[in-house]
């Protein structure tokens, strides 16, 4: 599933293959993936119009263009790819946006949870967005410390709440937590200062890491490069680790040290 560093990995495709260029062509192949605007409205209000700025808010992902802005969620099986317009289409390729005679992006996604949203102005921007909380990488310690204590939610639900702190998936939750020593079924305003202090430092670092490599790197040091392997075992103690359900996301972690 796309979280954070995934989609700042797409934002950097979306710049470095668009940005500053003119939409040729809009090609909606599969209009499951639009939503609140038609495949014709789409084509109407981006042809012909100049990317001019590229954001990420947490796993969302705005192409701004002077005027309408679109915006892109990934949800758990969606990339967007730099092509050649001549490339063969595959088959979950659902939106290609031609900008020049050699570039063309291509969102593509096979379960189609999320999609595309088109922004005619900031208060639609809003109104999309809803009530996301916070970036995970602009928040500041004392205001996620403050959302931790005010919640009474397991720390790992409040910290894969998007309302709360935005772009924090299972992944990065379960890595957080393991760097940080804690279980993902604590309280999160039972946490003490310490805690929540630790797991605000290790929030960061984690980001810092993951985000250069476009995604949560699976590496043999880190929790995320283990947990799919057949006899899961904690890189830092060799525990066997557990697997459950925390808030409905399945979550793995280490008996031992957490």
């Amino acid at each position: 599933m796309p979280e954070l560093p995934d989609v700042e990995g797409f934002r950097r495709v979306l710049e470095s293959c668009a940005r500053g260029r003119v939409v040729r062509r809009v090609e909606v192949r599969d209009t499951g993936v639009l939503h609140g605007v038609s495949a014709r409205q789409l084509r109407d209000a981006l042809e012909g119009r100049r990317f001019t700025r590229t954001e990420r808010r947490g796993k969302w992902l705005l192409a701004r263009t002077g005027g309408p802005t679109l915006l892109l969620h990934f949800g758990m099986t969606g990339r967007l790819l730099r092509a050649h317009p001549d490339d063969p289409v595959e088959a979950h390729d659902r939106v290609l946006v031609t900008v020049s005679r050699d570039r063309q992006l291509r969102y593509r996604d096979q379960r189609k949870l999320q999609g595309l949203w088109l922004a005619h102005d900031e208060s639609e921007v809003v109104r999309v967005l809803g009530r996301l909380g916070p970036d995970a990488t602009a928040v500041g310690r004392e205001d996620f410390e403050a959302a931790l204590s005010s919640h009474r939610g397991s720390v790992k639900t409040v910290l894969t709440d998007q309302t709360v702190l935005a772009g924090l998936g299972n992944l990065l939750a379960d890595e957080i937590l393991w760097r940080a020593g804690l279980s993902p079924t604590s309280r999160a305003d039972g946490l003490g200062e310490a805690d929540r202090r630790s797991l605000y430092t290790h929030m960061r670092r984690t980001l810092r890491s993951a985000i250069p490599a476009g995604r949560v790197p699976p590496r043999n040091t880190w929790l995320t490069g283990h947990r799919d392997d057949p006899d899961a075992a904690c890189p830092r103690c060799g525990s066997p680790l557990r697997r459950s359900h925390v808030g409905g996301r399945g979550t793995v972690w280490c008996p031992r040290c957490q």
